[in-house]
């Protein structure tokens, strides 16, 4: 079948997955309908963990290991289960937080529906075949604020992927079209997702009568006009893997009064962390001559820094295989699959720079060929077809896994390949 995985282990993992579907479907339904914005996924953290304590419970069951407000963070969460002492390490992360205004338009509540049946059906899988293993642990994360709260960042910095062999998960996207016969499930290649430097600009100035004494004030908001301007003109020259994009979140508050303060929020985005340093000095070049030119005083407050992906090379072609294996089409690229990710980040980025990951992606139906961030997508998130083609990924995912606990030369090469990217 295949030189990667076993046709057994394949099928351990498909009955896990098979005696969970209902589990797994009410869990994904419940995520998808109450969207919950950064931070504030409450529901979707209690009524995971509360699934575990269910699943706990029942005879024959594994003994999950329940953690509630993880890492600092209310709404993280941590599945363990634990065979054993020593052994390697996995991670799944689950990603379940929402977009204000158009809900599940990411499709964040398939990354938790894979990833939560990904760690079951790992769990189960390796107890049936793999049950002589002195030790390993399978956990199962659950990363808050993907969407611009940089969840992960404060993750990494509390310890939650110290002495960790290996982190998976998926990220569903849309291929341009309804076409609900495309089965494509192609891994996203290093320079499928970009570096992105998120800043936020502040310009300070002296207010003024607008009418009586405008010459007296100073004009924040002449500043950020300047500033939007030199960016667009900075865009002409850059190159097209690059991306630089902001708004005006504040311009002041009456005609009448000149500003003495406005801010600009801008997104600055590059292949690489390496070709993102020179493109950000750029930019501010742009805010400091604004700066200058109106007499303004100019702060910069950084948010939430993403760094560039770097799947893992072994992993991705262990991913790959097995999807090939049950019939389900997957390269090792990203050629045309990213869709309307298309030069997006996200801090999983910063995750794979700590240790050995994967980061694929899978194409959902949607109405019209919405894309990812339009109240379409969060239309095929809710779909029964992009529930079933996040369990075919959770397949590959355990799978992956599961030789990682279980391979030591496996396990080697991995970690060779994540020392080489580094």
């Amino acid at each position: 079948m295949t030189d990667f995985v076993s046709k057994q282990l394949i099928r351990a993992i498909q009955a896990s997955l098979q005696n969970h579907g209902n589990q797994l479907q009410e869990i994904n339904q419940k995520i998808w309908s109450n969207p919950e914005l950064a931070y504030n996924e409450f529901s979707a953290h209690d009524n995971i963990c509360a699934l575990f304590d269910s699943l706990s419970k029942q005879t024959l069951s594994p003994n999950y290991g329940v953690r509630r407000k993880t890492y600092g963070l209310d709404t993280s969460f941590e599945i363990e289960y634990k065979h054993g002492n020593g052994g390697r390490v996995i991670v799944f992360n689950a990603e379940y937080d929402a977009l204000p205004g158009v809900g599940h338009a990411c499709g964040h509540n398939l990354i938790a529906t894979s990833s939560i049946a990904a760690f079951i059906a790992t769990v189960e899988a390796m107890q049936k075949s793999f049950s002589d293993l002195p030790g390993y642990t399978v956990r199962l994360l659950g990363t808050p604020a993907e969407e611009g709260g940089g969840g992960k960042l404060k993750l990494i910095d509390a310890g939650a992927y110290n002495a960790v062999d290996a982190c998976l998960m998926v990220h569903p996207v849309t291929l341009g079209h309804n076409d609900a016969s495309v089965q494509g499930l192609q891994t996203a290649g290093p320079e499928g997702f970009l570096a992105n430097n998120k800043v936020r600009v502040k310009f300070s100035g002296t207010t003024a009568h607008a009418a009586g004494t405008p010459w007296e004030g100073v004009n924040a908001l002449d500043a950020v006009v300047s500033s939007y301007v030199n960016v667009s003109m900075l865009r002409q020259q850059i190159l097209p893997t690059q991306r630089v994009h902001g708004i005006i979140s504040n311009g002041g508050h009456r005609p009448n009064v000149i500003p003495n303060e406005a801010v600009l929020e801008y997104y600055i985005r590059s292949p690489d962390t390496k070709t993102l340093k020179p493109l950000t000095d750029r930019v501010i070049n742009c805010f400091e001559g604004a700066a200058k030119a109106t007499g303004c005083k100019v702060d910069y407050e950084w948010i939430n820094n993403y760094m560039e992906l770097k799947n893992n090379q072994p992993i991705c072609e262990t991913y790959a295989a097995t999807l090939n294996a049950i019939g389900q089409e997957c390269a090792l690229d990203d050629r045309g699959v990213k869709g309307s990710l298309d030069g997006a980040s996200t801090d999983m980025g910063n995750v794979m720079h700590v240790v050995p990951g994967l980061h694929a992606l899978f194409p959902i139906p949607t109405e019209g060929g919405a894309g990812n961030h339009t109240h379409g997508f969060t239309s095929g998130a809710g779909s029964t077809e992009g529930h079933k083609r996040s369990l075919v990924c959770a397949t590959g995912m355990a799978a992956v896994a599961c030789r990682i606990l279980a391979d030591s030369e496996f396990a080697k090469s991995v970690r060779v390949d994540f020392e080489k990217a580094r």
